[in-house]
């Protein structure tokens, strides 16, 4: 108890140090403690979070062999604690760190995404091979929601955020469209994902024999998914590779000047989001639905709950 209460209480002063700033302090000091927050939170711990709450559903679900979770979570932590801070240099481009510097940034953020998707490879091929079975048909959803967060891991939070993390691309990319594209990919796609499969996980072991009626989770899944697909492609990447080309043609100055984001082009891109938006929410109504039906008992098939009662009544009727 002590142990827990004397840790928690460490990582509000470690995390606490970064808001001791004002508004008189330099530039280079402020946005050093600043991305110590932002870095350390988001791209360190939540990352190591992750991975270790992923590796431990799979090895309990027989995903993944219990040597290769143990091996992510090991690898995952070690990045944290030796390349925590040393991970937040790729930030500091307008602080005037040296390239050197920000490229072992870069390198540490990089890795940051490697493990968790070491282990959303392995549990992938074993759940392509034997969900047929029938306890894994049960909680084929909660799964699917897990690949999502192996797959946006290694795509929204490695392959976008690598994007902007090296010093070339933080000279004329830093403040762009592009890293939306980085925030809105990683902090739905895997922290959201991660947590709306955790929920479905709790929910599904709330009552483990009622047989799901699935179709408002198969929308749920697919419009989020797909909205956010929709949402980067249509609209927040195509703002951002328009904004990097104008700030390598003209400066940074350029790319996020009125004269250039109200262009009749940029403004029909920013409108286009709302057909992803539309389609994200299409699929939170979904779940929402889904839910509810749990409680209300029409998110289960009738003839299961049929059942259920039938052997309730059976059961009351015999004598104790």
């Amino acid at each position: 108890m002590l142990l827990f209460a004397g840790s928690s209480a460490a990582i509000g002063l470690f995390y606490g140090a970064g808001f001791f700033y004002g508004a008189k302090t330099h530039l280079t000091i402020m946005e050093y403690w600043r991305w110590w927050v932002v870095h350390l939170w988001v791209e360190g711990f939540f990352e190591v979070f992750a991975t270790a709450a992923l590796a431990f559903i799979f090895t309990r679900l027989g995903l993944v062999r219990s040597l290769s979770a143990t091996r992510a979570v090991l690898f995952s932590s070690a990045i944290y604690l030796f390349g925590g801070i040393p991970g937040t240099f790729h930030h500091l481009y307008f602080s005037g760190t040296p390239i050197s510097i920000m490229a072992v940034g870069a390198t540490f953020s990089a890795l940051e995404v490697v493990p968790l998707a070491l282990i959303g490879f392995e549990a992938w091929e074993t759940y392509s091979t034997s969900r047929m079975v029938d306890w894994m048909e049960k909680y084929r959803w909660p799964i699917r929601f897990f690949m999502g967060v192996a797959f946006w891991n290694l795509v929204g939070a490695g392959v976008f955020g690598f994007l902007i993390n090296p010093p070339i691309a933080l000279y004329y990319m830093q403040g762009l469209n592009t890293t939306p594209v980085h925030a809105h990919a990683a902090l739905f796609g895997v922290y959201g994902l991660l947590a709306l499969g955790l929920t479905l996980l709790v929910l599904r072991r709330l009552y483990p024999y009622g047989v799901w009626r699935e179709g408002p989770l198969r929308l749920a899944f697919w419009c989020m998914n797909g909205g956010l697909v929709l949402m980067i492609g249509l609209s927040l990447l195509p703002i951002g590779l328009m904004q990097t080309w104008a700030s390598i043609e003209h400066g940074l100055w350029y790319a996020r000047s009125a004269e250039f984001l109200q262009q009749p082009i940029m403004e029909t891109l920013r409108w286009l989001r709302m057909i992803g938006d539309t389609v994200f929410l299409v699929g939170v109504g979904a779940l929402a639905y889904f839910v509810i039906g749990l409680i209300t008992g029409w998110s289960y098939q009738k003839k299961e709950i049929n059942r259920e009662a039938s052997l309730d009544s059976i059961a009351k009727e015999q004598p104790v």
